[in-house]
């Protein structure tokens, strides 16, 4: 949501003009995203300077981007207030002869990354603006993206960039250190009241939710995808907003094609949404095709969707139609998960997964003993949703659109963490919601799996194969730091092309591509 260069024992006398804040000697700048849904302002006690860049909350005029003059009594107020800001934020704090503070907060919506260099903190939410800092790739964290199996802490592929975790605290006098928070309270499945009405309750979730933003419904765009999380949040904003709300998603290849189209169909008849529906065909844009911006060598963070091509295409489709809000249904396979005693097949995520996997190099291997070293401790929002976030923001930043996701709400999260099993298991709550609204079991049950893996399949035969053979004809940094075994990686490319395609394992070599293609753009 911001962009930084913060230079400590410095000028901490800030002034805010055409869009950003500077300090008097220039050595130090905030450029806040500028969207309708943020706002920014400043404030200092004649000593301490805090800047803040936050996401707006319904019902608050804006704040004024100028200066606010405060005893320090009241600094101390408004800076407390300003860390118990229910949506997302960063804050920035100067004084003299002090290092810079950075913190973030609960609510992230946007990733922040941070690189320093010769005394000076540089972030972006854009990954590419600190290609300059990136270093060598970080055995560590590369080897939990080969196995797809993400971490969410301070490391990202690359030594020289950090991530700042949700209330995290970067501070940087010449150094940067970051500061994880104390873990979050959750809580616990306990049992219903008598006349406990849960469908009633989801849906005052949902609509707090909704209403915690200044949503402006003629400019919102809902992902109507045909699952259920999107399907649930997007049904119940078109009750509330009736003829207002317009819809997008991405149309499957695959066995479920035609389910999909007919589930998305029915959604819409029944419900009072938009007149307009806003569709890509992933057939006909395809993931590593030649027009993807990855696979032309611009260096887009490796954390970015990997299906870049597809998603970019849509986001550019509503930004054409006037968008300038997309809300999503991220976070409702994680608000109604199972924990691993409630499993009835609980296993260790991705244990065996070195067996079969012979492009996985020597120094992969051996990192993945340390896979679970330096992470984040627990947050109110869970972590492969956060990484979820990080992953959709930047497309759609670029194109001048917020994303929201209800899901990650303190309510829903409340809510889903409270449930007992039988209304989470097979996300029975998701399901309850759409069967009260009339739908038939065709939308409620699916018998036909909706899901990328066909396109995926097609992809890596297609055009991730030529990828592949590229690398092991020109090389890669991931051969050449041991990430990844180039002779095994044959094997597999013959594997690929020869035999059947087996998703758990083959599906795998997207994020071999990727990599790739990210460590090429950024190192060389």
């Amino acid at each position: 949501m911001l962009t930084l260069r913060l230079t400590p024992y410095s000028s901490t006398t800030w002034t805010y003009d055409k869009g950003s804040y500077r300090t008097s000697d220039s050595t130090s700048a905030v450029a806040p995203y500028e969207h309708p849904l943020l706002e920014h302002l400043h404030v200092t006690d004649g000593e301490r300077t805090l800047v803040i860049v936050r996401e707006r909350v319904a019902e608050r005029a804006v704040c004024e981007p100028g200066p606010r003059s405060l005893a320090p009594a009241m600094y101390d107020q408004a800076r407390e207030a300003a860390l118990r800001w229910p949506t997302d934020y960063v804050l920035i704090e100067t004084a003299p002869n002090r290092p810079v503070r950075v913190t973030a907060g609960a609510a992230r919506t946007t990733p922040l990354y941070l690189s320093h260099q010769d005394g000076v903190l540089h972030g972006s939410w854009e990954m590419s603006d600190l290609r300059r800092f990136a270093g060598a790739l970080s055995p560590k964290e590369a080897a939990r993206l080969l196995i797809y199996r993400p971490r969410y802490g301070t490391q990202t592929l690359f030594t020289g960039i950090q991530r700042l975790t949700e209330r995290g605290t970067a501070i940087f006098g010449g150094d940067l250190h970051l500061h994880y928070p104390e873990p979050a309270l959750h809580s616990s499945p306990r049992p219903l009241a008598p006349e406990a009405d849960v469908l009633a309750a989801f849906t005052d979730a949902m609509d707090q939710s909704l209403d915690l933003r200044p949503l402006e419904p003629e400019s919102t765009v809902f992902h109507l995808t045909g699952g259920f999380d999107s399907g649930t949040i997007a049904t119940r904003a078109a009750q509330r907003f009736p003829g207002l709300l317009n819809t997008a998603a991405l149309l499957v290849i695959g066995a479920g094609r035609d389910q999909q189209i007919r589930r998305r169909r029915e959604m819409r008849s029944m419900l009072p949404f938009g007149r307009h529906d806003h569709i890509v065909d992933c057939l006909d844009n395809p993931p590593l095709h030649p027009d993807c911006a990855r696979v032309q060598g611009q260096p887009l963070s490796p954390y970015e969707e990997p299906l870049h091509l597809p998603f970019s295409r849509l986001t550019a489709l509503l930004r054409h139609h006037g968008a300038r809000s997309v809300v999503t249904g991220l976070g409702g396979d994680e608000m109604v998960s199972l924990s691993p005693q409630e499993s009835a097949a609980t296993v260790l995520a991705n244990a065996h997964i070195t067996d079969k996997l012979p492009w996985l190099g020597p120094r992969s291997r051996a990192s993945l003993e340390f896979a679970d070293d330096g992470i984040a401790p627990p947050a109110q929002v869970n972590s492969i949703t956060l990484l979820s976030l990080e992953t959709t923001a930047p497309p759609l930043l670029r194109a001048g659109i917020w994303p929201l996701h209800p899901f990650t709400s303190p309510a829903m999260i409340r809510l889903g963490e409270e449930l007992p099993l039988h209304w989470r298991e097979f996300k029975a709550l998701q399901r309850r919601q759409l069967d009260s609204l009339g739908l038939s079991h065709d939308v409620t049950r699916p018998v036909e799996r909706e899901s990328f893996v066909w396109l995926v399949q097609h992809s890596l035969r297609t055009y991730g194969a030529p990828l592949i053979s590229g690398m092991l004809q020109h090389g890669s940094p991931l051969f050449d730091t041991g990430l990844v075994d180039p002779d095994g990686l044959r094997l597999t490319l013959r594997e690929l092309t020869d035999r059947p395609y087996d998703e758990e394992f083959h599906a795998k070599l997207l994020q071999v591509i990727d990599l790739h293609l990210a460590a090429r753009a950024f190192l060389t």
